[in-house]
């Protein structure tokens, strides 16, 4: 299973359910890594997509309201006891399966991602949503790295994770 996110210097990845920035050759990136295969999500982290289900890809929401509905998404309903197993099945070749966040869906899946694909912006934003600070875990080593200048002149670095 793999993960993907943007962060800046802090490794905040958001502010009032939203993205802390908005740039092109990321959104791309995130397309290109995601198309055709499973992205997971959060309940808040759907309801912040501005067109609602991410199209050629299998959207799954977790949530832990019985009732909620996702259009084109399948919603798996659970109680998040600090594992993801008993409520969600992860295949044993899952590399085509990509956890998109929030925050609290990255911190629970995390020990099951065996590659993360990191987005580091240099700047530093407003954040009230945070991932883990992948440079600073032990378990984790950069398996390549590939900086760039956006259009918008802000620099970026495609980073990719891979567990030890």
């Amino acid at each position: 299973m793999n993960l993907i996110v943007a962060v800046d210097r802090n490794w905040g990845i958001g502010c009032g359910n939203k993205l802390l920035a908005h740039i092109p050759e990321d959104m791309k990136y995130f397309r290109e890594k995601t198309m055709g295969k499973t992205v997971v999500m959060g309940r808040k982290t759907f309801e912040s997509l501005p067109n609602g289900a991410l199209p050629n890809r299998r959207n799954i929401v977790l949530t832990r309201n019985p009732e909620y509905k996702a259009e084109g998404a399948e919603v798996i309903c659970f109680e998040a006891k600090g594992s993801s197993q008993g409520f969600f099945y992860v295949p044993e070749n899952s590399d085509d399966m990509f956890i998109i966040g929030g925050e609290q869906i990255y911190k629970l899946f995390l020990p099951y991602c065996t590659r993360a694909y990191v987005t580091k912006i240099d700047a530093e934003f407003e954040a009230d949503a945070f991932m883990v600070n992948l440079d600073k875990h032990e378990d984790w080593v950069v398996e390549s790295a590939e900086k760039m200048s956006t259009q918008s002149g802000v620099n970026i670095e495609f980073i990719v994770y891979m567990r030890k």
